[in-house]
């Protein structure tokens, strides 16, 4: 399989796909095979709307080699709505502008690039929620 072809079939680059417990409705993201709550194997796929609220955050000064050009970049707990608590990296915000609490969106962003011809790897990330002009 080409590489691109690998990346695009990668859905959970692009979604925040998790499942929920047919149980208990204990919603789970990443995916998990048996329930935290309950227990149970009955897990059904389940796509986040991407939608939630900044638990906590930090600022990162030193990264990964493949980071290292992307140096000082915001890093969050997020809380969906739904309930899981992700680690996602923050865009489109200054970190002076940050505040716990503040409601927040998924979007698409490039990641990085895997050198010079290497994919551009795109993945996932928070920024503030827009307001909708009314």
């Amino acid at each position: 399989m080409d590489i691109p072809r690998y990346w695009r079939l990668r859905e959970q680059r692009y979604k925040l796909q998790g499942n929920v417990c047919a149980e208990c409705k204990a919603y789970n993201f990443p995916p998990r095979p048996v329930c935290l709550q309950c227990k149970s194997k009955n897990m059904q796929p389940y796509q986040f709307k991407g939608n939630g609220t900044i638990y906590s955050y930090s600022t990162v000064y030193q990264a990964p080699d493949a980071f290292n050009k992307q140096v000082p970049y915001l890093v969050a707990l997020i809380d969906l709505d739904e309930g899981p608590r992700i680690t996602a990296r923050l865009t489109d915000i200054l970190d002076n502008k940050i505040e716990i609490g503040m409601p927040v969106e998924m979007v698409i962003r490039k990641i990085y690039e895997d050198g010079d011809n290497g994919p551009i790897q795109y993945g996932y990330m928070f920024r503030p929620l827009l307001k909708k002009k009314e």
